[in-house]
């Protein structure tokens, strides 16, 4: 009998098997199986990738920048795999009693139970399977592979002939290849066991809140008895009596097969189920209870993720990775700093107030975002009494998108005029006498700051900004028509491209068309006239304290994928966008503002001098208001961390922020900074050349 009429005779068989046909018993007796040695029958069958190198979905974590402290979890399928030297013994031998007692005895496929279906199908209706262990695997495998289109999903789990056939030949092929303990860790590590938990690791904690490793044997019998049926069988969602009755069934087999003694399955089978639920947290909106304040940062993250190219060529796609690929990723969210710049954030505006004050703390030469806070409360409830962002938002205040362009930051701009003059050839000391008004040749529509058409913005204290100003105290008292004259100096054109090199982003459609087409008459924009977030505000202040190295705001540490290989997706990106020593003259001179001293120069006023003395350590920074203080703004930075908030009303832009503000601002960041640096060396800014402070040089190559 040649190898084709066996395989011929080997179908006829399956079909009878899985339709009960009595005319195919007749023609071949299951002894003539044992006789030929069935794993002899079938051709080899080359294995599919998805079986070779499975990649089942597996859920992601995202951690704090700990790497211990859960923040939340996504997932489509919640499934974590371990290792099977990680399981309990007791639950090996429960899943190989429960549903494939010759498991370590078949090749892949079990004749004695392909025969017993066969013999008892079509009797009275009764239908039983002949799946083996590594049968079932192949199924799973094939069904739950990623890669897989729906339509070849579908396929893979179609009652057919056909299907069975496959199944079989590949689980042959299968055994060729992996030893028992391979393939048993894969069935655990795939098998549904109901409520919404995959794999022997998520159902260990999804009923009992414990680990594969420490199950009972009460606990490994009702598992094992739950991937027959998982949904109807589920104790917590469906039919508690039903899953005991699996339990006992377990049980009795295990005696059977002699891997426990009758007392010790008895004493087991009287057990109070004792479920201890614990469901995996899924998305932003299942932050830990008591951290509601995360949802934010979480919320970030997922638009980072989406926004990463190595992870899909789409949005949709790289929401799937994420979803299905298990990795492990480790933030930069520090809790504790979180914490801190929440409580004070709430010092600023509690969460009944319309008004918010977005908060970001980030890292200089890493970018690595350590907070971000707001007073609101993160929900994706609609919000109530047609509100936007109040209290309850989804929305990200803190770094823009989602419909959030930002808010005015006022003379924080005033930075990137500063770098753009130092970059043109101009020191420090640069000298102009600053009128009351000044008239400068950038075109306006009117408005109180034009004259005859012409942009004349005026300064607010003129007892105390006119006269005589060098960039240090111009920046340390924040004499507009200092910079006004600065910007008419360098070039609109060159500050606001130096804004968008520092990662200023334009969300709002008409800065948006400014920056591109009408930048060289912005001259408004260095008095912070154009949107921005305390995110890009804080990330472009870091970038000055990172000596010139900019770096893309970042919520990841590191990213490993599910073997625990690092990923490059999860590295700083970074590069210098600045010369050293311009950055240095940069932040010398904006120690001016918050009452710290420049390295050359006495700073002589600032409109934050309260800060630097609470801080004790070296420090530098800027304030700003918009228009009728319809927002306020400070940010502040040491070599090591960057704070910046910006009080405004997200959903009524006209809306002043209200007296006294900026003052609670000046505290909030300071108690920030000063409790996130605690324990940290107090590092010095390097003092830039004496070049760059008092000489005049030709204008940089390049700029």
């Amino acid at each position: 009998m040649n190898r084709a009429h066996l395989n011929k005779l080997f179908t006829v068989l399956l079909a009878g098997v899985l339709a009960g046909l009595a005319l195919a018993a007749a023609a071949l007796p299951a002894a003539l199986v044992f006789g030929l040695g069935f794993k002899n029958l079938m051709p080899y069958a080359e294995l599919p990738e998805s079986l070779r190198t499975p990649q089942p979905a597996q859920r992601s974590t995202l951690y704090a920048n700990d790497g211990r402290t859960l923040i939340t979890s996504f997932y489509l399928e919640d499934r974590v795999d371990v290792p099977v030297d990680e399981v309990a013994p007791v639950m090996r031998q429960a899943i190989v009693a429960a549903e494939d007692v010759r498991f370590y005895q078949h090749h892949g496929v079990d004749v004695r139970g392909v025969a017993r279906a066969f013999a008892v199908n079509g009797r009275d209706g009764t239908r039983q399977g002949a799946s083996t262990l590594t049968m079932q695997y192949v199924r799973n495998a094939l069904a739950g592979d990623p890669r897989l289109t729906e339509a070849q999903r579908a396929r893979a789990t179609e009652i057919s002939l056909g299907r069975k056939i496959r199944e079989m030949r590949y689980a042959l092929a299968l055994e060729r290849e992996l030893s028992k303990d391979e393939i048993l860790s894969r069935y655990l590590n795939i098998a549904y066991f109901g409520a919404g938990a995959y794999g022997i690791a998520a159902a260990s904690k999804r009923y009992f809140s414990t680990t594969p490793a420490k199950l009972t044997l009460a606990q490994a019998a009702l598992l094992a008895g739950l991937v027959r049926s998982p949904d109807t069988d589920d104790p917590i969602n469906g039919n508690a009596d039903s899953a005991l009755g699996r339990r006992a069934y377990v049980l009795d087999r295990m005696v059977e097969t002699g891997q426990v003694d009758a007392a010790t399955a008895a004493r087991a089978k009287v057990e109070q189920l004792n479920l201890k639920p614990n469901a995996t947290p899924n998305d932003c909106a299942a932050v830990p209870a008591g951290h509601n304040d995360w949802g934010f940062f979480c919320d970030w993250f997922t638009q980072w993720w989406n926004a990463q190219p190595a992870f899909g060529k789409s949005a949709d796609e790289r929401q799937r990775t994420l979803r299905r690929g298990g990795w492990k990723i480790v933030s930069s969210l520090d809790p504790d700093v979180q914490s801190k710049a929440t409580e004070q954030v709430l010092r600023i505006y509690p969460v009944t107030n319309m008004r918010a004050a977005p908060t970001a703390v980030v890292q200089p030469g890493t970018g690595r975002v350590l907070a971000m806070a707001v007073n609101r409360n993160y929900s994706v409830a609609a919000n109530p009494n047609g509100q936007e962002n109040y209290p309850n938002t989804v929305n990200q205040l803190v770094a823009g998108g989602g419909g959030i362009v930002g808010y005015q930051a006022g003379s924080t701009f005033k930075l990137f005029t500063l770098l753009a003059a130092l970059e043109s050839g101009l020191p420090l000391d640069t000298v102009f006498d600053a009128p009351s008004r000044y008239v400068t040749s950038y075109p306006v529509d009117g408005g109180p700051a034009s004259c005859g058409g012409r942009w004349c913005p005026t300064n607010a204290n003129p007892l105390w900004m006119d006269g005589e100003q060098t960039m240090w105290s111009a920046f340390g008292r924040s004499v507009n028509t200092y910079f006004a004259w600065l910007t008419q100096r360098v070039g609109a054109d060159r500050v606001v491209e130096l804004a968008e090199r520092l990662g200023i982003v334009f969300r709002a459609p008409d800065d948006a068309k400014l920056a591109r087409d009408g930048a060289k008459n912005w001259g408004a924009f260095t008095l912070g006239v154009s949107a921005t977030t305390p995110l890009d505000l804080a990330n472009a202040y870091a970038t000055v304290a990172a000596e010139g190295v900019w770096c893309r705001p970042t919520p990841i540490s590191s990213i490993s994928d599910s073997s625990g290989r690092r990923v490059a997706a999860g590295n700083a990106d970074c590069r210098q966008v600045l010369d050293t020593d311009v950055a240095r003259a940069a932040a010398d001179a904006a120690r001016c503002p918050v009452g710290d001293q420049s390295m050359y120069r006495r700073c002589d006023g600032g409109t934050a001098e309260q800060l630097q003395p609470g801080l004790r350590r070296p420090l530098a920074g800027k304030t700003g208001s918009s228009e009728q203080n319809a927002t306020e703004t400070v940010v502040a930075f040491t070599p090591q961390l960057a704070v910046a908030t910006i009080a405004a009303n997200p959903d009524d832009p006209r809306d002043a922020v209200g007296g006294g503000v900026q003052t609670r601002q000046i505290t909030a960041v300071g108690n920030v900074l000063a409790y996130a640096l605690r324990g940290k060396p107090v590092l010095d800014f390097v003092p830039p050349s004496q070049t760059v402070a008092y000489q005049r040089t030709a204008p940089r190559a390049g700029n």
